[in-house]
């Protein structure tokens, strides 16, 4: 079988492409036919990380930066790390990037302690590492160093008191600040009003005081009396308590019954009062016998020679007896109409 020229030209192209992928990715330090793991790492400064970049555990190269990711706003970028598949790297491992100005930047990762290990597609821990100047004036000069991070620390300090105090909180932080003047002035006066209440010769605290010292004077020098008046309700609170008041109560129902079994008996018409009271023939008798007192009074009063006679001589008395009472007596109620 004859091979044409063009099949011949075709598979040398092949080759030559074959070698060129195999030699470019060979000069990129990427192992052609090795099996690889990719880990991910999230930095906000990468310091000059670049493509192609080693990555060390223990000063020794165990991979290559892949590839660097960034977002539209440059404050995250994501870097892909390609290193052998047969190395176990601890899940609590962190990627540190050390920059270098003699050498190439380059990624080390710091084992960690935990038993589970990161698997392909894992991200990495990672931390913030200051550049290489600022390791070197941090050991050159420990204070200028301390006194740069204050004025930053100092400067992000007030770029957020600037972006905090907005023209409104401006305009109430003014309004608060009056109303501290106002309070301070209130304060003032307030302080005045009890100084002069605190006076000694003119204020009403000290009038106050005044008239209680007086008034416990009056107390100390009557305690003779109060104790007194004490004992003596002593005394009779122990008399009082001393009194068998039910005994007392005892005898006002017994009193209060008879009074009433008295007020009964008068009402009723059994005995002679209550006859008295409610019997009216007693009171016609006792009318009648009135009325003939009277008239005998009367007759005595006109004829007492009838009643009392002195005479030596007797003399026959020829004057009628009084048979009804006189004139004055005529309205008597006595008298029978």
């Amino acid at each position: 079988m004859k091979i044409s020229n063009e099949a011949k030209v075709g598979g040398i192209a092949i080759v030559v492409i074959g070698l060129f992928i195999l030699g470019f990715n060979f000069l990129k330090g990427n192992k052609v036919f090795s099996k690889k793991t990719t880990l991910f790492a999230k930095y906000t400064n990468i310091q000059g990380l670049n493509s192609s970049n080693p990555v060390v555990i223990n000063g020794m190269q165990v991979g290559i930066v892949k590839e660097i990711i960034h977002d539209k706003n440059m404050k995250e970028m994501t870097v892909s790390i390609s290193i052998d598949k047969d190395i176990n790297i601890p899940k609590n491992s962190i990627a540190l990037i050390i920059p270098n100005p003699l050498a190439v930047t380059k990624i080390d990762i710091k084992l960690g302690d935990d038993k589970n290990f990161l698997k392909n597609n894992d991200s990495l821990l990672t931390e913030d590492k200051n550049g290489f100047m600022e390791d070197v004036m941090k050991k050159v000069d420990p204070v200028l160093y301390e006194v740069k991070e204050a004025v930053s620390t100092l400067n992000s300090l007030m770029q957020n008191v600037n972006s905090i105090i907005d023209p409104r909180a401006k305009n109430n932080l003014g309004n608060t600040i009056n109303n501290l003047d106002a309070i301070s002035q209130s304060l003032l006066a307030s302080s005045l009003a009890l100084q002069q209440m605190l006076d000694k010769q003119s204020g009403s605290l000290s009038k106050t005081l005044d008239n209680v010292n007086s008034f416990t004077g009056n107390l100390s020098n009557n305690n003779e009396k109060i104790n007194s008046v004490i004992g003596n309700l002593d005394k009779t609170t122990s008399k009082l308590s001393q009194v068998d008041l039910q005994k007392i109560l005892s005898n006002i129902d017994h009193t209060v019954e008879e009074l009433k079994q008295t007020i009964n008996k008068l009402n009723s018409k059994d005995g002679s009062l209550g006859l008295l009271i409610n019997d009216p023939s007693l009171y016609k008798n006792i009318s009648s016998t009135g009325n003939k007192v009277n008239l005998l009074l009367d007759d005595i009063r006109l004829h007492p020679k009838r009643y009392i006679n002195v005479s030596v001589f007797s003399r026959k008395n020829s004057e009628q007896p009084l048979m009804a009472p006189l004139a004055d007596t005529s309205n008597s109620p006595y008298v029978p109409k």
